[in-house]
């Protein structure tokens, strides 16, 4: 444990350094968000071995993960706490940009309930991660092999009505950072309305600060809405087209608005 120790202090000491200048290699940042990211579950993993698969595990590494976020010069805002609602389950859609989606869920998880995610099989054998994102509840599953995916929508309906969990997703299906939102995949909506469970969107602003083509990672603040629920009562899977054009379009809008924000209020050269 001593050595685990002294290996997040070298790491925490380096991110901190790095944050001390706008100019540090994006690589370099980047890397070490992933690296420390890593022991930081590493060191979690005994103690989430005593509760597994159990959504509270995740919040030791939560804690960590934003505290590297922070080291790093990236600072992030919760609202619309007054919009969760914990007594129920819902399917929490979020947009997705960057690696540093991990910080944003870091900052979700202690807030929306009893959180839990679905991702791809190839997650699994990230070392330590992968073991400790099970250890946490998350559902993989092999998308090349529709039968899972569908095993895995069923076992999830299930889920957001026996354990009142909030399933967060990314719709778009992979990393995207144009000003506009990907067209969203059907996967969550057949979740939510298989199940009758509310939409809760929630949007993260634009990361202007990170540019992966010009390799350039500056300090910067995101914000971060969890917006109202949207009811999927009496919906079926014929007006489920309607459903996903009114969700993207909520989310569209406001993250056009949070990214105003914060590029007018906190950008720098």
């Amino acid at each position: 444990m001593a050595c685990f120790c002294e290996m997040i202090g070298v790491a925490c000491f380096l991110a901190f350094v790095l944050s001390l200048s706008s100019k540090a290699p994006y690589q370099l940042k980047m890397g070490m968000f992933g690296l420390v990211s890593g022991i930081i579950v590493l060191i979690s993993l005994p103690f989430m071995l005593l509760r597994p698969k159990d959504h509270r595990n995740a919040l030791f590494p939560a804690a960590g993960c934003r505290i590297l976020g922070r080291m790093l010069g990236v600072t992030m805002e919760v609202r619309g706490l007054e919009n969760v609602d914990v007594t129920h389950g819902s399917v929490v859609l979020m947009n997705h940009q960057s690696l540093l989606d991990l910080c944003a869920l870091a900052y979700l998880w202690p807030v929306i309930g009893k959180g839990t995610v679905v991702s791809k099989r190839e997650i699994l054998y990230i070392p330590f991660f992968g073991f400790g994102a099970w250890l946490w509840g998350t559902l993989f599953i092999n998308r090349s092999r529709k039968s899972d995916s569908i095993n895995c929508l069923n076992k999830e309906s299930r889920a957001l009505k026996e354990r009142q969990c909030k399933l967060m997703l990314f719709p778009e299906g992979t990393r995207n950072t144009k000003d506009t939102l990907l067209p969203f995949k059907k996967g969550s909506f057949h979740i939510a309305i298989g199940s009758q469970s509310p939409i809760q969107p929630v949007v993260i602003s634009k990361y202007y600060f990170l540019d992966s083509e010009k390799k350039k990672f500056k300090n910067g603040c995101v914000i971060i809405n969890i917006l109202p629920e949207i009811s999927t009562l009496n919906t079926t899977t014929e007006n489920m087209n309607e459903v996903i054009d009114k969700t993207r379009q909520i989310m569209q809008t406001e993250f056009t608005k949070l990214s105003n924000e914060v590029i007018q209020n906190f950008k720098t050269d």
